[in-house]
């Protein structure tokens, strides 16, 4: 169903796609109240007592009408930390960025061959001109970010600068204002911060449960350690479900959004044959080791692909020539030899 078929169909695929992130936000950020609710309202010791007729009875491990009644402040206090960090997010995401990669806002004064290629573009398409960045390193690469058309950024490596033609160039700037015009840039960020606050509470919890659950829950209660450990392996996993959903969410924006971007680029600059040169000379000298996972996933090239290439967040630089080839008309300017000794 969330297949893009065409443009516009890509277009409104990621629109629904940022819809469907914020509407799962509030059930992953449940099953994180949840867990804290086990934690802190539920655990019992697992005890048991003797009735009037001398029978035994044990207690529940878990005291759930306890664990349902402290939810909702849970909830209350996790969707607090929530929306602080997404007002933290959405006004101050181009800073973490920034920060993240060391990028650094340019005007035409300081960078006006890279400033005009990119402002000329904006005007043949009427598109609004994105703020312009450099990151001052040797590495190849490139990425838009931002949430609003006020936001928007395009950033650049000064590796790809000294490495590229002006054709090339140009090639890669019009690849960036694709992912724009496509929203592919604000469904990123918006994974990217939603994610996050998951990645950062379920960091939090579990060093909570490693330095300080077990004497919470059964420290305090004598010959109650197996029952701590079962009760903190529970939370444990409901945090972890919560983790692994938030990045199988991730993992539904589709690669084709590459793809979606190289024939943007075509279409902005009529020039197939440099996108494909752009994309050799980069291939093999992209990787920004340091940079954020999230970060890299918004980059033209991510050359991490996790184990045996199931995580891949691109496709094959390879994959995607051969998309230009066949379907852009565009022809290689240089054997793959000669393009990896660039």
């Amino acid at each position: 169903m969330l297949g893009a078929a065409g443009l516009r169909t890509h277009i409104w695929n990621n629109n629904l796609k940022s819809l469907l992130l914020l509407a799962g936000f509030p059930l992953l950020l449940s099953l994180l109240a949840f867990a804290a609710a086990i934690l802190l309202g539920g655990a019992t010791d697992g005890g048991g007592s003797y009735g009037k007729d001398g029978s035994y009875s044990s207690a529940p491990l878990i005291d759930w009408d306890g664990a349902l009644a402290a939810w909702p402040a849970m909830l209350a206090v996790s969707g607090a930390v929530a929306l602080v960090w997404f007002v933290i997010a959405w006004f101050g995401h181009q800073k973490m960025i920034d920060m993240s990669t060391g990028a650094k806002k340019v005007e035409r004064s300081e960078e006006p061959e890279l400033y005009n290629l990119l402002e000329n573009l904006c005007i043949s398409r009427g598109i609004t001109m994105p703020a312009l960045r450099i990151i001052e390193r040797p590495e190849m690469n490139a990425y838009a970010s931002g949430l609003t058309e006020k936001q928007y950024s395009v950033t650049v490596t000064r590796g790809l600068m000294q490495a590229l033609n002006r054709e090339e160039l140009e090639a890669v700037l019009a690849h960036e204002l694709s992912h724009i015009r496509h929203r592919d840039v604000r469904l990123l960020v918006i994974s990217v911060i939603f994610v996050g606050i998951f990645s950062f509470v379920a960091q939090i919890a579990f060093r909570g449960l490693l330095h300080g659950a077990f004497s919470r829950v059964g420290g305090s209660r004598r010959g109650s350690g197996g029952n701590a450990i079962i009760i903190i392996l529970i939370v444990m996993a409901i945090v972890a479900l919560t983790y692994i959903l938030a990045i199988a969410i991730r993992f539904t924006l589709s690669r084709r959004r590459e793809y979606m971007a190289d024939a943007g680029a075509v279409e902005l600059t009529r020039n197939p044959d440099a996108m494909i040169s752009a994309l050799e000379k980069i291939s093999g000298r992209a990787a920004i080791e340091d940079a954020p996972e999230g970060v890299r996933e918004m980059m033209i090239e991510n050359p991490h692909t996790g184990f045996a290439g199931w995580f891949a967040t691109h496709p094959p630089i390879e994959k995607r020539i051969e998309a230009l080839i066949d379907y852009a008309g565009g022809e290689r300017r240089m054997p793959q030899s000669a393009a990896l000794e660039v």
